[in-house]
């Protein structure tokens, strides 16, 4: 592994889970955008496992692109694609076209307006069969599924008050001012959902 290369504990405990349900959402062949990549242990994951897949990591952070790109460098995969620089609030992505659209535990560590940035630039980007996929903790019904979430939520907001576990209807809502149907609800472990959006 390159020096620049980190690794996120997380990343290792629900790869797999997350795997299980890409294999049967994602168009494939298909080329997949993904924001927020982080350390970038997903996208070399998910790249390896779904050959037929031509992956785009990217990220707001230099030092998250640096090790996507070393973590890439030590994969030696040819459908894993360098990192982008990509502030999903931004009106302006550097990727003009994709089949999926995959946002893995971004939401809640980003203001709303990341969200709201996330959902707009889908609706550009994305083909007329494409899909915006969504992992992470949710509330529901104005609840916390979980003790556990409830503290993680409460730690999210004091680290930076515009932080923090969103409403799952809240998200359905915004997808559908952006054109996308009600989302497919998916159970995963440790209290976090997957939940699948497709275009109108």
């Amino acid at each position: 592994m390159v020096a620049a290369a980190k690794s996120a504990p997380a990343a290792g405990r629900n790869r797999e889970p997350i795997l299980g349900v890409l294999r049967d959402i994602l168009p494939r062949p298909g080329f997949v955008l993904e924001i927020a990549s982080g350390t970038g242990e997903h996208a070399v994951w998910y790249s390896t496992a779904l050959p037929d897949l031509t992956w785009q990591p990217t990220d707001r952070d230099p030092d998250a692109r640096a090790s996507i790109a070393a973590w890439r460098e030590t994969a030696g995969l040819a459908n894993l694609l360098p990192p982008l620089e990509l502030d999903a609030a931004s009106d302006g992505w550097p990727v003009a076209r994709a089949d999926a659209v995959v946002s893995i535990n971004m939401i809640h560590i980003a203001p709303w307006s990341a969200a709201q940035g996330l959902f707009a630039g889908a609706e550009r980007v994305l083909s007329a069969e494409g899909l915006l996929f969504l992992y992470g903790p949710f509330r529901e019904n104005g609840a916390h599924t979980s003790p556990g979430n409830a503290a993680f939520d409460a730690d999210l907001r004091a680290r930076d008050p515009s932080w923090g576990i969103r409403d799952r209807e809240d998200v359905a809502a915004l997808a559908a001012r952006h054109g996308f149907t009600a989302p497919e609800r998916i159970a995963m472990p440790a209290n976090n959902l997957s939940l699948v959006f497709r275009r109108r």
